[in-house]
C-alpha cells in the first residue's frame, strides 16, 4: 500500500520536478515570471505539454533562455517575442489573435453559427404548411355530414 502511495505521489509531483534545481532564479520575483512564461509556452518535443512541464531536454533549454532573458532586463512580452522570433507562433500554448490565426479564432463560432442557420432554415422548410384559409362550404357540409353519421 505505501509503494502505491510512493508511485501516486510521484506520477502527481512530476510536473513540479520538471524544473531542476539549478535552473531556479535567486531572486523569487523573477522566478516567479518565468514560472508564469514557462507555463504558456509549449514543449517542442511533448506537444500538448508547457515547457514548465516537460522533462525534455528542448523544454529545459527553452526555460533556461527564459530565466535568461529575464536575467537581461527583457520584460515578459519582450521575453515572449523573442522566443517566437526563434521558434515560430506554435511554440505558443495559447497562439495570439492576430494575422492568420485570427482565420482560426473565427472560423469555429463562424461555423457554429452557419450549422445554425442551415437547421433553422431546413426545420422551417419540413414544418407542414398550416392552411391560413378557413375551409370552403363545400367541405362544412361535407364534414358536418360526416360527424352526424
Amino acid at each position: 500500500m505505501r509503494a502505491l502511495c510512493l508511485a501516486f505521489a510521484l506520477l502527481v509531483a512530476a510536473p513540479a520536478l520538471a524544473v531542476q534545481p539549478d535552473e531556479i532564479l535567486d531572486d523569487p520575483v523573477l522566478e516567479e515570471r518565468a514560472r508564469d512564461l514557462s507555463k504558456n509556452l509549449r514543449c517542442l518535443v511533448c506537444r500538448n505539454e508547457s515547457i514548465d512541464e516537460s522533462n525534455a531536454e528542448l523544454a529545459r533549454d527553452l526555460r533556461l533562455l527564459v530565466r535568461e532573458r529575464l536575467v537581461e532586463g527583457d520584460t515578459n512580452d519582450e521575453a515572449l517575442d523573442f522566443i517566437v522570433a526563434r521558434y515560430g507562433e506554435y511554440v505558443l500554448l495559447t497562439p495570439r489573435a492576430t494575422g492568420s490565426t485570427l482565420i482560426l479564432w473565427i472560423a469555429g463560432p463562424a461555423m457554429l453559427l452557419a450549422a445554425l442557420g442551415i437547421a433553422a432554415v431546413y426545420i422551417r422548410r419540413r414544418r407542414p404548411e398550416v392552411a391560413a384559409t378557413g375551409l370552403s362550404e363545400a367541405e362544412k357540409a361535407r364534414l358536418s355530414q360526416l360527424l352526424d353519421d
